[in-house]
């Protein structure tokens, strides 16, 4: 079956072309070039990883409940609509909504793999060009790793949002060489991680928990890359282009914020659309989704020099301004660890299932 017949429902034209109007640029200054970016090039291609021997995809999968998360989490749950959907449509409802987030997860990915072959083509230095390759490999592996299962282990594939596409477009169609990095690194990639960390600490299935564990590790890196960059840049800049720059974040962060939700999950079962864009506003799950989206983002928009006064405003008035004194580099290094931690549990698993066969063959004997 192809990927075409396992969308929900159809979702149009089988690709999308965005415009390129940047510049690709050469540099002929081969000398070694900023140590902080090259450490982080050095530590990108030490990180590599195979997909296919990391993860263990045998796995079993409940397709009608792929990630083992509360019902409560559910667009809906509670709602009339649930209760009239019954036993069958809430199963249901768990495989489409699964569907949706990781189908989301795959489109940005595919977005991320493109704007970081943008940055390799368009950056003006050589150890940016070098980082952007070694992140071209992690994006490329992370559409390998959704598509994997979302075709295998669900086989159900959603649309991609109009909002995130929106975005997307936003980002690749700006001729300036850091719009690529800001887009991604700071808006798509922290949305990314929220809805990683959110999905990686609820589930309690062992193949999404691995999948979301060992992405992040990658996401970590690539965060910190775009921080870098960006950091040293901005700093170069007049008044006027920041507030350009400030302007694309805060269009960015609306639209992350208020229609991101999944609602056509909930249209797709029959509830109208006004309906289900008030029944997602009413989540739980969908506001503590925004807490931790905006503690990802807004103090790397702090770091990067973007904080002027109508951004700080724009963040008092979507209440997230506090979460510019959030430590980033905490909880990016907690992202790491616990890829790490997750390693060493299931190895010591497997060595410990591995040493019960051999004294059982050996009691056998």
């Amino acid at each position: 079956m192809t990927t075409h017949e396992l969308y929900a429902h159809d979702p149009g034209s089988r690709g999308w072309e965005v415009p390129a109007t940047g510049a690709a640029r050469f540099g002929w200054d081969y000398d070694d070039g900023r140590e902080r970016l090259l450490a982080l090039y050095r530590k990108g291609k030490d990180k590599q990883w195979d997909a296919d021997k990391r993860i263990d995809w045998d796995e079993e999968v409940d397709p009608y409940d792929p990630l083992g998360v509360p019902d409560a989490n559910l667009p809906g749950h509670g709602s009339p609509y649930w209760d009239r959907m019954g036993a069958l449509g809430q199963r249901e409802l768990r495989r489409h909504f699964a569907s949706w987030q990781f189908s989301q997860f795959l489109h940005g990915e595919q977005g991320a793999l493109v704007c970081a072959s943008r940055i390799v083509e368009s950056v003006p230095d050589l150890d940016a060009k070098f980082y952007s390759a070694t992140q071209a490999m992690d994006e490329a592996r992370h559409v390998e790793i959704y598509s994997r299962f979302l075709h295998e282990k669900i086989g159900m594939l959603y649309p991609v949002n109009l909002s995130l596409r929106s975005l997307l477009d936003s980002t690749l169609r700006d001729s300036r060489w850091d719009m690529p990095y800001l887009g991604m690194q700071v808006l798509i990639e922290g949305l990314a991680l929220a809805a990683f960390g959110m999905l990686r600490d609820n589930t309690s299935k062992p193949l999404p928990k691995q999948i979301l564990a060992y992405v992040m590790q990658d996401e970590a890196r690539h965060v910190a890359f775009g921080r870098m960059a960006l950091r040293d840049h901005y700093r170069q800049l007049s008044a006027a282009e920041l507030r350009e720059r400030e302007d694309f974040v805060i269009e960015g962060c609306h639209l992350m914020r208020d229609r991101l939700r999944g609602d056509e999950v909930l249209v797709d079962f029959g509830v109208p659309a006004a309906e289900a864009a008030a029944l997602s506003e009413q989540s739980e799950y969908l506001r503590l989704f925004r807490k931790l989206l905006f503690s990802r983002i807004v103090p790397c928009v702090k770091d990067i020099g973007l904080w002027g006064e109508r951004l700080q405003r724009a963040y008092v008035d979507m209440g997230v301004f506090d979460l510019g004194a959030c430590d980033l580099d905490r909880l990016m290094a907690q992202d790491e660890e616990l890829a790490e931690r997750l390693d060493v549990q299931r190895f010591a698993r497997e060595e410990a299932a591995r040493t019960a066969e051999i004294a059982e063959v050996i009691s056998e004997a």
